[in-house]
Formats: structure tokens, sequence, C-alpha cells
């Protein structure tokens, strides 16, 4: 199995076969607008410049389960990450990524690769433990998506090569990205 087994519905409510992105490097991120990690919009924005001639597609899951930061309808989300960080990279229908109603990518996605920490130099790494940790104390052993904007790295094959949780500095996930180009 691989991810491009799995169907999406893009921001109008089509059906997507993620096969359609054979052969491409994807980057797999849950967005969120009203989040302190929003700005990332621009970064990733700017690798898909730089990039998606070599092969790189970034496919943006709006996700409202974190602290409800992606409120608004789909076309909404996408007309704010249009204006304000002039975003042109795939944008899909609002999912949910953790519990009874998560999508199935997102099921596959965490089984192939689970949490493995924060990166413990971010500003924001002892807020989202703090808040995380009153909420479940093991949360660090499960394979849940813990914030938005956490991103699977997908390679030409279908296969999942890395995860990076929210923190991870967009250098590191753009040189990783590069590598796989």
């Amino acid at each position: 199995m691989t991810v491009y087994d799995f169907k999406v519905k893009d921001r109008h409510g089509n059906e997507v076969s993620l096969s359609h992105y054979k052969d491409k490097v994807l980057l797999i991120v849950n967005t969120a607008t009203q989040c302190g990690f929003t700005p990332q919009y621009s970064a990733l924005q700017e690798m898909y410049d730089r990039y998606n001639g070599e092969g790189l597609v970034i496919l943006d899951f709006p996700c409202n389960q974190f602290g409800n930061q992606a409120p608004g309808t789909d076309e909404e989300i996408q007309s704010f990450c249009e204006t304000n960080y002039g975003v042109t990279f795939p944008s899909f229908s609002k999912i949910e990524v953790n519990g009874e109603n998560e999508h199935p990518l997102y099921t596959y996605l965490k089984s192939q690769k689970g949490f493995e920490g924060f990166d413990e130099h971010h500003k924001l790494t002892s807020v989202l433990d703090e808040m995380l940790s009153k909420e479940d104390p093991n949360y660090k052993n499960n394979p849940d998506i813990k914030w938005n904007f956490t991103k699977f790295l997908i390679d030409r094959k279908g296969n999942i090569v890395s995860r990076f949780e929210p923190t991870e500095d967009m250098f590191i996930v753009g040189d990783r990205v590069k590598e796989l180009l």
C-alpha cells in the first residue's frame, strides 16, 4: 500500500485519487488559518515555487481539530491562503486527522511514521508539551497528529520518508525535500 491508494476530496467536493501525483515528491500538511504556525504558509509557498518544476507538490489539508483554528468553509480557507500568503499549491476539503472520523489517508500516514518529538529549541515546544500533557500524559507514545502543520514527506514511489512536527525548522524540511528531488 502507498499514498496512491487513497482518494480525497478537493475543496469543491470532487473526489481526487492521489495516484494523480505518482512520480512526484509530496509534502502532505494539515493546516489551519488561525494558528501560531499559520505563517508557515509563506515558507511552504516559497518551497513550492522553488521546487514544483522539479517535481514537488504540496498537498494542503485544512483541519479544525486543534483549537478550532481552521474555521470557515473550504472556499473561505482557500481565499484566506491566496490573499494572505499567495498560496498556489493544491488545497483540499477540510478533514479530521485524528479520532473516529479521521480520514483513512491520515490513519495510514500515522501508521507509517509516528510521533518522534518536537524540536526542543522551538519557542512553542514547551507550550505544546504542557498543553498536550494535560490532555494525555502519555501523548508522546501515540502516533496521533499533535497539532496543525504536521508534515509528511513522500518519495516518488509513494513511500512515506519523513514526518515533521510543526516545530521542525522549515529549512530542514526544505533540505529533506531537495534530497528527494
